[in-house]
């Protein structure tokens, strides 16, 4: 059998294992292990696993993952994400849309904090939709907020979705963080401005509601300074080099314990599931790394990024055509395969293939970010929507597909600027390194 041929019939497996439910992790170490045993015999497949599983769980820089899933949910549970939506509610919630737009920039400033947009989704889910629908917000705008903005979450740094994607590409964590600032704050805007076309058009969807004094937006602003000191010493402290981004990580997971004992919310039942979740998505996250590490040297045995880049070449599509092949495919495997699962299966081919088309590794990190975030809300099995659905179950996941699209129109028109215009990416983290 040939190394193509074997790669070939690998994917195949691996992708009917992810149909019939099995983990991603497990998936990929069976898939992994079994083709490096038909490639190279048992002993140098045994060799593989056991160095692999050694080497990801003693990698220095993925401290940053456990600290960063801590420092996010102790500011969850200190209440700093409601905080951060009253202060947006209070200034702008009396304009047409503005509670979905508050929704919006509390998922924006959550995912500064937690680095997942599963937990964004969540924590503003139960913060916002229950003001909304007070105020009588259509549900499909309601919804598709809430499931967009949870998005943020692996795009604004710190995420995890960079965190993986540097070390399974050797890129630096605190260029990618910083790369993620003008596209996040892009699609940000994006999404800001897909509320206020929405409302525009359909005004019931987003009714306005209460206009508050000055002191009450104020009080409330000043409640939500301790979200921004946390950003300010974690991305203030890695851009201006005060801190790496480890410890960066441990500032902000202590700060965010500091805000815990401060509101009186750092009791032993809150710190306990603190802990679990904390540890449950750590090793989540671990376990997937681990078989992304076996996986990639089967990729790499197997001849197939060669080949499909021989392949790719040969249809003569330029370069920006190429890009645009890979990003659709993607964008359609994104339908159907989480996010985060997606990057580790298909970066041991993508990654050599357009790096070897003269892109930037800094930038394509970004961009696939993007894409990945668009998979999150795609149906039929967009996590977000179902997360949301999780939140809310008296709304049809119907409505709530219905409520994304607007979001997902403006990611597509944040993907065509970044991919037109790669200093938006790239002009933070070069003047930084540079």
């Amino acid at each position: 059998m040939s190394p193509e041929v074997c790669g070939t019939l690998g994917f195949l497996a691996l992708f009917v294992l992810l149909a019939l439910g099995t983990p991603v992790a497990i998936a990929l170490l069976v898939v992994g292990f079994s083709g490096t045993v038909v490639l190279s015999g048992f002993t140098p497949a045994a060799f593989t696993l056991s160095g692999q599983v050694f080497a990801t769980v003693t990698v220095y820089e993925l401290t940053i993952i456990p600290l960063f899933i801590l420092m996010g949910n102790l500011a969850s549970t200190a209440g700093l994400s409601r905080d951060l939506f009253e202060a947006a509610h209070k200034t702008i919630g009396h304009l047409k849309g503005g509670l979905a737009a508050a929704t919006i920039m509390g998922c924006a400033g959550f995912a500064a904090l937690s680095g997942s947009s599963i937990a964004s989704a969540v924590t503003m889910g139960k913060v916002a939709y229950p003001e909304m629908r007070r105020f009588n917000y259509g549900a499909r705008l309601a919804t598709g907020s809430i499931a967009a903005g949870g998005t943020l979450g692996i795009l604004i740094p710190p995420s995890t979705g960079f965190v993986i994607y540097a070390i399974l590409t050797e890129q630096s964590i605190g260029r990618l963080f910083m790369a993620g600032v003008l596209p996040g704050l892009l699609l940000t805007s994006m999404f800001l401005l897909a509320i206020a076309i929405v409302t525009l058009m359909r005004p019931e969807e987003g009714p306005r509601g209460p206009r508050f004094g000055l002191r009450d937006k104020l009080v409330s602003l000043f409640r939500a300074t301790g979200i921004g000191v946390i950003i300010l010493i974690t991305i203030g402290g890695i851009y201006t080099g005060f801190f790496t981004p480890v410890e960066a990580a441990g500032a902000g997971a202590f700060f965010a314990f500091i805000m815990l004992i401060l509101r009186r919310k750092c009791t032993f039942p809150a710190l306990y599931q603190i802990s679990a979740e904390t540890l449950k998505t750590t090793g989540m996250a671990f376990f997937i790394l681990v078989g992304a590490n076996v996986f990639a040297p089967f990729v790499a045995l197997s001849h197939l990024p060669a080949t499909i880049a021989d392949g790719m070449t040969g249809l003569s599509l330029g370069t920006y055509g190429t890009l645009f092949l890979i990003l659709l495919g993607y964008v359609i495997l994104g339908m159907f395969i989480e996010g985060l699962s997606l990057l580790v299966i298909t970066l041991p081919i993508v990654f050599p293939l357009v790096t070897g088309l003269g892109f930037d590794p800094i930038w394509l990190g970004v961009v696939m970010v993007i894409v990945l975030e668009m998979g999150l809300i795609s149906p039929p099995v967009g996590v977000n929507v179902f997360i949301v659905k999780s939140v809310v179950p008296d709304v049809p996941i119907e409505t709530i597909f219905a409520g994304i699209m607007p979001f997902w129109l403006a990611m597509i028109a944040t993907l065509a600027l970044v991919v037109a215009f790669p200093d938006l990416a790239l002009m933070i983290p070069n003047a930084m390194f540079d």
